[in-house]
């Protein structure tokens, strides 16, 4: 079977495969690069890279120079395509927009929130602009506002199923019923909102799939239905260059399907996460208040957390994973050891080229 490369604007990647942001500092510089180095695309996560306790006082500038060093420190180590992941609710989302741009990122892919302004703050118009989107709807209406604002299209779209983890465009009432919201029935739905937008702008829109991807077999059905890639970020967790602790990592290995569960994030929105020592103690009954210290989230719910996210997030990464939060994706469960971006790549690639679906058979 042929395994097709990736086209997105001026981007051409050699594996279909990107690799999630995952935040807080779980896509770093480091995963990214090794990514890239095996022809996919590889993430840079721009949330919460700052020093913790510098960003108290100062944190869109620590952000700013955290992100300016991520991506210099990948760029170092590949030549390959690298991309930086920006949450709209980030409360410093456009000056990260603007920092990965001056810094010569390729692509930026923008979730948590509409991108509505994201072409006249980016600017640059050789920057590839994919949003997140989890639905046919909210894909339309961003492609009808950048065509009568900005007579341009988007370069691409990440399709973000249910079974993805952190946090997910589905309510409550839709996570209950996931089979109705699967890939397999938001693809070809988006597949056909796009085809206009294609037929104006005489040029391809990929989309690239994500949520509960985990072999070969779904990267390649994912392919067969029309899909031009997928968007993986669980699977990249455990790999040795991944830079979050070894507990984090251990984490992952040690859950359990029944472990990975849906909580409401302080943010207001649904999350996937393993259910640990740190969710158990918040879920109790106890009343619980915080202190915001960086203002880092526009939608965050100050006033009812029982938790700040982002210090939540960083303990985990550092290794304190029974005070902290672990993000992971329904299929987490399924991973049992340690290896490196090039084994798991090579993994992947030789899975979807064994794969039995036809419609990928060479001609």
């Amino acid at each position: 079977m042929v395994l097709p490369k990736l086209t997105i604007g001026n981007m051409v990647a050699d594996v279909p495969i990107v690799q999630g942001g995952m935040g807080v500092r779980v896509s770093l510089s480091s995963l990214a690069a090794a990514v890239a180095n095996a022809g996919g695309i590889g993430t840079i996560s721009s949330i919460g890279l700052g020093d913790i306790k510098a960003s108290e006082t100062e944190y869109e500038r620590i952000s700013r120079e955290a992100l300016i060093r991520e991506i210099r420190k990948a760029k170092s180590m590949t030549n390959g395509h690298l991309a930086v992941n920006i949450m709209g609710v980030l409360s410093n989302a456009d000056d990260l927009v603007r920092t990965a741009v001056a810094e010569g990122i390729g692509m930026v892919v923008y979730g948590a929130g509409l991108p509505t302004k994201l072409p006249e703050i980016a600017g640059d118009a050789n920057v590839n602009l994919v949003p997140i989107v989890s639905s046919a709807r909210v894909a339309e209406l961003i492609m009808r506002m950048w065509d009568k604002r900005y007579d341009r299209t988007v370069d691409g779209f990440i399709l973000e199923g249910p079974m993805a983890g952190g946090h997910l465009g589905f309510s409550l009432d839709q996570l209950d019923a996931i089979e109705n919201h699967s890939l397999d029935l938001i693809l070809p739905q988006i597949l056909d909102v796009v085809k206009p937008y294609e037929v104006k702008y005489g040029r391809s829109i990929p989309i690239i799939t994500a949520g509960g991807i985990y072999d070969g077999q779904d990267i390649a059905r994912m392919l067969s239905f029309g899909a031009a890639g997928v968007q993986m970020g669980s699977r990249f967790v455990c790999t040795d260059e991944c830079g979050v602790s070894q507990e984090f990592k251990q984490a992952y290995l040690d859950a359990k399907e029944d472990d990975i569960v849906i909580i409401k994030s302080p943010v207001g929105m649904p999350g996937r996460a393993i259910r640990n020592k740190f969710l158990i103690r918040v879920e109790g009954p106890e009343k619980q208040r915080i202190k915001c210290r960086y203002r880092c989230l526009t939608a965050c719910k100050v006033a009812s957390a029982k938790y700040c996210i982002a210090e939540a997030l960083v303990k985990s990464y550092e290794g304190d994973v029974d005070n902290g939060l672990i993000f992971c994706g329904k299929n987490a469960y399924r991973i049992d050891k340690i290896v490196s971006v090039k084994t798991l790549m090579d993994e992947l690639i030789a899975g979807v080229r064994s794969a039995e679906i036809p419609e990928l058979k060479a001609a």
